[in-house]
């Protein structure tokens, strides 16, 4: 059996760069093709390993895909689509049309390129953002109503309504709905609450706190890659045209709860609560991974506990040096 060949789309970002490395270490052929919008340190050191592919091109070009591919390899096996405008700020400021641009456009050329290479499954990252809201209180399932509460939600779910009428395409759809990442990977994230949580509280010693009630959904960015993993690996015929929440019931919290438990661990930090209404992510939900957890035998292994540490760990030790620095946020970039 001829070596498996899968291309990463944003494969340099948060979860790219963190699930290139496991793929190559399970034994793919890893093709990543990513902008290098937040630059490419996350990668370079896969440059020299034989069976890594880097190839810079913006998805919204409409061969980004097969241009980016090396012609001694075999056709990719699958496609994991990463690399989109990601969350709500990095949306409002690029504005409606290249929100929309990257995040829908670019999935379906990206999708039909997939398609026609003969790529037999795409697996693409969404949001639990796109329930918004919980009407009844009970915890969201993959069948509950959407209710967008942001242009990045907006743009997420008519990626996800494209897809899902591709479902007897020969590329199989399968699209992971993930919560709220935190912890760190070779392009961490500062703009994520537990990560910024724990920077503020290390680095300011306060921690100013906005909509404290709302209740949110945690998953460790290692285990989202495990997650992803699962499903790459997953027959096709169970898989196909499938949604699935990707988290864990035990990383259901609140913001207090979560404050919480970065002062367990940084008890000195001080907490100032402010009100905030704004036209934002205004999510306030509980999410069920009973079908992910059912079907594909999935379960997180790390908690927003193990996350805290590791982040201080990573800041008190130097490993991260600047964390201001703009490279760990979505939304301080322009797209040209």
């Amino acid at each position: 059996m001829s070596q498996r060949h899968v291309v990463i789309t944003g494969g340099a970002g948060y979860i790219g760069s963190l699930l290139t490395a496991e793929l190559l270490y399970a034994g793919w052929r890893v093709t990543v093709v990513d902008a290098l919008l937040f630059g490419g340190e996350s990668i370079l050191p896969f440059l020299h390993h034989p069976n890594f592919h880097f190839a810079k091109a913006d998805v919204t070009e409409p061969r980004a895909l097969k241009d980016a591919l090396k012609p001694s390899w075999p056709a990719p096996e699958a496609v994991i689509h990463l690399a989109a405008i990601v969350g709500f700020p990095a949306c409002q400021a690029v504005g409606r049309q290249a929100a929309w641009k990257y995040n829908v456009e670019a999935t379906q050329l990206v999708f039909e390129q997939a398609n026609a290479l003969g790529a037999e499954r795409f697996v693409f990252a969404s949001t639990y953002s796109n329930y918004g809201l919980s009407p009844n209180g009970q915890p969201v399932t993959e069948e509950s109503p959407l209710y967008p509460q942001s242009l990045y939600a907006e743009t997420k779910i008519a990626a996800e309504e494209y897809l899902l009428k591709q479902k007897d395409a020969p590329c199989a759809p399968l699209i992971f709905r993930l919560a709220t990442l935190y912890g760190i990977s070779p392009r961490t994230r500062f703009d994520l609450i537990v990560n910024q949580f724990v920077l503020e509280a290390l680095i300011r010693r306060e921690l100013i706190i906005y909509q404290r009630g709302y209740s949110r959904s945690f998953i460790h960015v290692r285990d989202a890659v495990r997650g992803i993993q699962i499903g790459l690996d997953a027959p096709g015929d169970k898989v196909r045209g499938q949604v699935y929440n990707l988290g864990t019931e035990r990383g259901n919290y609140t913001k207090d709860e979560i404050v919480n438990l970065v002062l367990k661990r940084l008890p000195e930090t001080v907490v100032f609560y402010k009100d905030l209404s704004f036209g934002g992510d205004m999510r306030d939900l509980t999410v069920s991974f009973e079908k992910i957890k059912r079907e594909l035998g999935f379960e997180a292994a790390l908690t927003v506990d193990d996350g805290i540490r590791e982040l201080i760990f990573a800041l008190k030790s130097g490993l991260i040096r600047n964390p201001h620095d703009e490279r760990y946020r979505n939304a301080q970039f322009i797209v040209q």
